[in-house]
Order: structure tokens, then C-alpha cells, then sequence
């Protein structure tokens, strides 16, 4: 039997996300954590286990202080709502009951709800977040503008969002996994070739290309496949990508010519005509031998 229990007044309310607060959040359960079931819909797909580690260590010792938000399923069990690391680091922990705040909604609102729990906490990737849009957009029939107002963002973040699903699935991993940046991904949807798409991906990683190099790239495609269409030839990606190659070919000679003569590690980063030059020093005694070699009349 559940234990209903006084909250912790105004400090424990204050953790509870805005988004979901009722005025069922005046009370909360002592609930046992056998009875509460994973939200299928959860938005969030990828789990920091070391996040999960540290938040467990921290429960550990001073309990759960934000319950977790669920809806009765009947039956004795509850579907979690919002919470899902707490009710991760609870499981880790083998804790027999949690604290939990039942609302009052159906199963078409659990995603919504999920959703802008974890938009206020900045806890999904940009991939998941679009995911969650486009099922919202589905299940619920919303326009873009509908729904920039029930998650509280404006519609040209929920359609810029909503473009990473162009790009191929292992370059949505890439961005999941942190490997590149939201901003290389807006770059990389300026060209419209998947296969061109996922290259300069690669790129990115194999070669840590900044934000400005791919948008050169992506603006030398575009302008090589205009060219192409006034002469109505077709333009093969592999032309592209034999020069993506063969200018980091040269760049990494260079590197390597350099490297030999100042013996220490040297990268050039290019940005169309322009770059930089990157020397690194492993100590002030290393930093000043580089200076008399480079200045020795200085």
C-alpha cells in the first residue's frame, strides 16, 4: 500500500520541471519501484552510464529529492512520465520504493510531457529531439507552429531541428554520439548528396574539420553542380571527393615536413584559401628552443 506523504514544502517544488506541475504536485507517493514501468515513448534514447553512476553515488547519499511523474496504469502500476535516470539510478541501487507525483493524463499526452521535461533540461541530443518532434507532429496532427508553442521554442528551431532526419543515419550517430556538432550538421545539409553528405562526415571526424571548412566545401559542390547543370553533364560525387582527399593529402604532407623540422607535433587548418597554422610545445624550455629556431636573430 502506498504511503501518501506531505511534500517538502516550497523546496521540493521548485525542483519539480514547470512543464508538468499540477495540482496533483502538492502531494507526493512513496511508490515501490517494482510497480513503475518504463515510458515507452521516452524521447531520450542514449543513457551516460557514468551520469547514471554519479547521480546513483549522490542518491545514495542523500535520497532521491525530486520525485518522479507518472500515470496510473491500473492494476497497481504506473508509467513513468518524467525522471527516467532517477528511476535508472534507483534500479542501480536495488531501492524498494521511490518517491512519485501522479498526474492525471491519457497515453497521448505521456510523449508531449516527456518531451518538454527534457527540452527544459536540455537532455536530449539534437537527433532525439527531432525524432520526438516528428512523432508529436504525427500523433497529434500539429503543425510546426502548434508545436513550437506546446514545447515552448519558436518554429524555425523545430524546422531546422526537424531537417537532421535528412541526413543519412550514420551521420545522425555521428551528431547522437558527439562526434560532430549541430553546426557542422546545418553545414552538411547544404548539400543535397547523401552519399556526398556522409564523405564530408567523415571527414569531420577523420580530419577535424571546423564548421568553416565543410560550408566551403558544401559552396564549391553547389557551385561545381550548377556548373555541371548549365553544361548538362552530371557531377560524380568521387570528383568531389578525389579533391577533399587530395587537398588534405597536401596539407597532411605538410604537416609532416614540419613536424620533422621543428620536432614537435604541427597541424594546419585550413578554411578555403585561408587557415591556420597550430604548433604545440610540451613545456616553456620546449617553447623556447621552437622560438630560437624560428627566430634566431630575434
Amino acid at each position: 500500500m502506498m504511503e501518501e506523504r506531505r511534500a517538502l514544502g516550497r523546496g521540493l517544488s521548485s525542483l519539480i520541471p514547470i512543464g508538468i506541475r499540477s495540482e496533483v504536485s502538492k502531494v507526493y507517493m512513496e511508490c515501490p519501484l517494482g510497480d513503475v514501468v518504463p515510458n515507452i515513448n521516452q524521447p531520450r534514447k542514449l543513457f551516460d552510464k557514468s551520469a547514471i553512476d554519479e547521480l546513483a553515488a549522490s542518491i545514495e547519499e542523500k535520497g532521491i529529492l525530486q520525485p518522479l511523474i507518472v500515470r496510473a496504469l491500473g492494476g497497481g502500476k504506473y508509467e513513468l512520465i518524467a525522471g527516467e535516470r532517477r528511476y535508472r539510478a534507483a534500479k542501480q541501487l536495488h531501492l524498494e520504493k521511490v518517491p512519485v507525483i501522479i498526474k492525471d493524463v491519457d497515453a497521448n499526452e505521456t510523449l508531449e510531457l516527456a518531451l518538454i521535461e527534457n527540452i527544459q533540461r536540455q537532455d536530449l541530443n539534437p537527433v532525439e529531439e527531432a525524432l520526438a518532434f516528428k512523432e508529436l507532429i504525427s500523433k497529434y496532427q500539429y503543425t510546426q507552429d502548434e508545436l513550437a508553442k506546446r514545447v515552448g521554442k519558436d518554429r524555425s528551431s523545430i524546422a531546422n531541428t526537424l531537417r537532421l532526419l535528412k541526413l543519412p543515419e550514420d551521420v545522425r550517430a555521428y551528431i547522437i554520439a558527439g562526434k560532430i556538432t549541430m553546426g557542422h550538421a546545418r553545414a552538411l545539409l547544404a548539400v543535397e548528396d547523401t552519399q556526398l553528405q556522409q564523405k564530408l562526415a567523415d571527414e569531420v571526424i577523420k580530419n577535424d574539420l571546423s564548421v568553416r571548412e565543410i560550408e566551403n566545401w558544401a559552396k564549391k559542390f553547389k557551385e561545381a553542380e550548377e556548373k555541371a547543370a548549365e553544361k548538362k553533364e552530371k557531377l560524380e560525387v568521387k570528383e568531389v571527393e578525389t579533391s577533399i582527399s587530395d587537398n588534405h593529402s597536401r596539407y597532411k604532407g605538410l604537416e609532416e615536413a614540419l613536424r620533422k623540422a621543428l620536432a614537435t607535433k604541427v597541424e594546419i587548418k585550413s578554411s578555403g584559401a585561408r587557415g591556420k597554422l597550430v604548433i604545440y610545445y610540451s613545456s616553456e624550455d620546449d617553447l623556447n628552443r621552437l622560438f630560437q629556431e624560428l627566430c634566431p636573430d630575434f
